[in-house]
């Protein structure tokens, strides 16, 4: 199960990608980077939370385009936020998940990860590229990973685990909070989970405990 969490941790977050760079080699110079970067730190860093989270920001976070992955989960509340509200959402909707999913990323084993041969058009502003994990049981998981090109490098917005995308499974969240409470009370929700201890890590990648949203 934490070997998926790590594809919910590579969606949130290193160096800029190369120019002209096709979108699974993208991917995949990401994995190896991550892979170079934990090479005999995995202990140091289970032990130093904030030694993974700057490793995290270091390796993966220029990778990932944290903005627009926040305007598609707030959806038609981002057209109605201001740009201080808006700037505020994406720090905090991104060290949240940060702290809810960095575990995974000590689980990660590039043998273990494998990038599937490009379908799609390199030449359209959006893409996809699918890989898989393999878990300790032999199982494999597909796990898809959402691109956007930015000044002709690829940044990462989203991830589908089996299917399930997480910005459309946040975006469903946080759309039942604000309208039961408000933005403001969501961006406080999140700073306030960002500075606490992590929670115990949830049967399901994208599943939110039951002390975090409120509901029994």
């Amino acid at each position: 199960m934490k070997m998926i969490l790590l594809a919910a941790t590579l969606a949130f977050a290193a160096l800029p990608a190369m120019a002209q760079q096709s979108p699974d080699e993208f991917v995949r110079e990401t994995a190896e980077l991550l892979d170079q970067a934990l090479q005999d730190r995995k202990e140091e860093l289970a032990a130093d939370r904030e030694a993974l989270y700057a490793l995290i920001d270091e390796i993966l976070l220029p990778r990932f385009d944290r903005r627009y992955a926040a305007q598609l989960v707030l959806g038609r509340h981002w057209r109605s936020a201001d740009e201080e509200q808006r700037q505020q959402f994406i720090d905090a909707f991104y060290r949240a998940m940060l702290r809810r999913y960095s575990e995974g990323l000590l689980e990660f084993e590039l043998g273990q990860f494998e990038v599937l041969p490009y379908r799609g058009d390199p030449s359209e502003p959006r893409t996809m590229v699918r890989t898989t994990v393999e878990l300790d049981d032999g199982t494999t998981v597909p796990v898809d990973y959402g691109l956007v090109k930015r000044d002709s490098d690829w940044q990462m917005f989203d991830v589908r685990i089996e299917g399930i995308s997480y910005v459309r499974r946040f975006r469903t969240e946080f759309n039942s909070e604000i309208q039961a409470t408000s933005l403001e009370a969501v961006i406080e929700r999140l700073q306030k989970e960002a500075t606490q201890p992590p929670p115990p890590e949830p049967e399901d990648p994208f599943e939110t405990p039951a002390s975090e949203n409120g509901s029994e």
